[in-house]
Parts: structure tokens; sequence; C-alpha cells
């Protein structure tokens, strides 16, 4: 893709990150106000957790879905449909009569949230210089992360002293914000991606390289969703009084965002050595959980230790992959990008799918050997690809 237009690259990342984070506070809110919802609809909590799953399933059939049927519109005409799509998801899920309804909402808004990451990603690499994709995709994914640190904590905060309804009316104002800046910063002039051509999830899924990364990103994004989406339950449970609630998840969102900016810059260079620290750090703060999370502090202090992992591997899981086919099937980047969103988003739905049932089965405090099992399998993924690299190395 080229680039012909006047507007700044870091105009357009920023339209793109204030999408983003209309987009990240739908995505993580029910987290923050599932409680009220538990009560509002007297469900349970691991079907409370379809909220989550439900709306990562969402994402990860849409992502490459949508991106085949909208290939051919101009890039910013289809980023203000996606946006209006998005609104109008969070609007049903706002008025919802029943729990059903309400997950149906969520299904809209997700399919209008994996298209919008898939094009946005793609752009924000396109703008900016080779050396610096990783650090692009992190700035478009800030959008993300900031969400982490205000959306979902201003989410709890209406849903205690309004309703959290409520909590989805502001995001519904968020999205138009977000309309809003598309309209003004993104240019008309943005670049189409190259034609897909046909068959190019066959040839994806038979590229080890390719396939192995999407498995890194859904399996490796997705080792803290087993305590992250209980995460509100957890620090009442370890003592947190609610109205302290609100103000550690903004703690928390702030690790996050850290993490995340981080992240860019580590892997810019050396991107698989980067994401192999990242996620053995990850699995030994998930071991010590499962013999602290239960204690008032120091289950806090690791809560907050985990958040600065979470999303620190994002830009170098996106950057890896789009590498990867750009190596070896540089005409089906843009569905590779489409399918990585996805695999973060199944990553969303396994996390929290296998939260969901351990909390059920075994106690919410056991969530973390999810985390550990998911970050030992990312472990072993990374090593793989690393064993790739220097086999396609040996034979040049």
């Amino acid at each position: 893709m080229t680039r012909e237009t006047t507007i700044a690259p870091s105009l357009t990342l920023l339209a793109l990150a204030i999408s983003a984070f209309a987009i990240g506070s739908t995505e993580f809110i029910s987290v923050g106000v599932m409680p009220l919802i538990i009560k509002a609809f007297g469900i349970s909590l691991s079907t409370a957790g379809l909220t989550v799953s439900m709306y990562a399933a969402g994402v990860m059939i849409g992502a490459p879905l949508l991106t085949t049927i909208t290939a051919k519109i101009e890039r910013k005409k289809l980023i203000m449909m996606i946006m209006m799509i998005f609104i109008f998801g969070n609007f049903v899920t706002a008025v919802a009569p029943t729990f059903q309804v309400l997950l149906a909402g969520r299904v809209i808004a997700a399919l209008a949230h994996g298209l919008f990451m898939t094009v946005a990603t793609v752009i924000a690499a396109s703008v900016v210089p080779m050396d610096k994709r990783a650090s692009a995709i992190a700035t478009m994914f800030t959008g993300l992360t900031v969400a982490t640190v205000t959306g979902v904590p201003l989410g709890t905060f209406i849903g205690d002293h309004a309703s959290w309804r409520m909590s989805f009316v502001t995001i519904v104002i968020i999205g138009i914000i977000g309309l809003i800046a598309d309209i003004l910063l993104v240019p008309k002039e943005l670049p189409m991606p190259a034609p897909t051509r046909r068959g190019s999830l066959v040839r994806i899924f038979r590229q080890p390289a390719i396939l192995m990364s999407l498995l890194l990103t859904a399996i490796g994004y997705g080792a803290s969703f087993p305590v992250y989406t209980f995460l509100t339950t957890i620090l009442n449970k370890q003592g947190w009084d609610t109205s302290l609630v609100v103000i550690l998840l903004i703690v928390y969102g702030v690790a996050v965002a850290i993490g995340n900016t981080l992240g860019g810059r580590l892997a810019d260079t050396h991107t698989l050595r980067a994401l192999f620290m990242m996620f053995f750090t990850l699995m030994i703060i998930m071991i010590a959980m499962l013999f602290m999370l239960n204690n008032h502090v120091m289950g806090l202090l690791l809560i907050i230790l985990m958040g600065l992992l979470a999303f620190m591997n994002v830009p170098g899981l996106q950057l890896y992959t789009m590498q990867a086919t750009e190596k070896y099937l540089p005409a089906d980047v843009q569905m590779s990008s489409a399918l990585n969103i996805s695999a973060f988003n199944i990553g969303i739905m396994i996390g929290s799918s296998a939260g969901g049932q351990i909390a059920t089965h075994a106690g919410l405090m056991i969530t973390p050997i999810g985390g550990v099992v998911m970050a030992l399998l990312a472990l072993i993924l990374v090593f793989g690809l690393m064993r790739l690299e220097k086999i396609s190395a040996l034979r040049r």
C-alpha cells in the first residue's frame, strides 16, 4: 500500500486511536458492570461471562468475513459505516429488555469492532517507515489501552451511581465522538488494499509460520483473560470496597497503557525474543497468583503486574503476523491481518470461557491456572517460530 495524502500520519493515527478508544471501551465494559448485569437478569457468573466471550466470537467471525465483503469500499467511507454499526449495537445493548437481546447488541458491536481493527491496523502500519510499524500499531492500539485506563472504570462508576444501561449509553456517546473524529481527521485519499486473491485462506493456513503466528496470537493474548474477565468480582472478594474498585481499575489500566507502549518499542526489533520474555514473565505472575491472589495487598500487586503484561504483547503479535505474511504470502497481508484480529478475540473467548468454567467448578481464585497453561503454550509456539526462522535462514 502507498500513501497519497497531505494529512500528517500523526493525525490519521490520532483519529484511529479515538475510534479504537470507543471500541475498546465497549469490549471490556461488561467486565466492570458484570455484577450489575448478573443482578439485573438473575443469571450466573459463567452466563454473564458470555458478554465477553460472545463479543469475542463476533469479532472472530466478523473480521475475516467482512474484510472480504467490504474490500472494494473506500477506506474512509468504510470506517464511517463501521462506527455507525458500532453505535447501533451499543444502543441495542443499552435498551435490551432481556439478556438475549443484550447479547445480540454485543454481537452487532463486535462485528464492527473486528472490521475496524483490521482496516485500522493496516493503515497504521502503512503511514510510517518500516522500522516504526510496531510503534505505529501501538499508537493506534493506544485507544484500546486508554479505554482500559478510563473506559472500564468510568463504566463501573456510572453503573454504580446510575445504572449499567447508562454505562452503554455513555459508550454510544463516545462512539459518536469517534465517528466525528473519523470524518474530520481521516483523509479521503487513503489507499485501497490490494485485491484479495481467491484461495487466500487456504494459502495462509497451509503456511506453517503464518499459521503458528495466528495460534500464538490467540493463545498468548488470551492468557490474561481467565483472570481479567472476572477482575471486578475478584477485587471485591479480596476485600476492596466497591468505591475503591473504580480507582483500582484505573491503576490497572495505567499499567496496561504503560505495558502497551513498552511492548511497541520492544517489538520494533527482535520481535520473537521480546514476545518470549513477555509470556515467560506473565506465566510466572500467574503461578504466583495461584498462591497469593486471595491476599489483600499481594493479590492486588500481582493483578497490576498482570496488567503491565496483558497488552504488552499486542503490537508484537500483530507485527509478527504481518511480517511473516509479507515474507511468504505478500498478496495476502490484508486477510492475514483480519485473521490475526480474529485470533486476538479467539484468545479472549478461550480465556474468558476457561475462566468461567474454572470459577464455576473450582473457585474464582483458581482462575489463574488457565493463564498459566495458555502462557506456557505461547512460549512453546514462540520457540517453534524461532526454530522455523533459523531453518529458513540456513536454507538461504
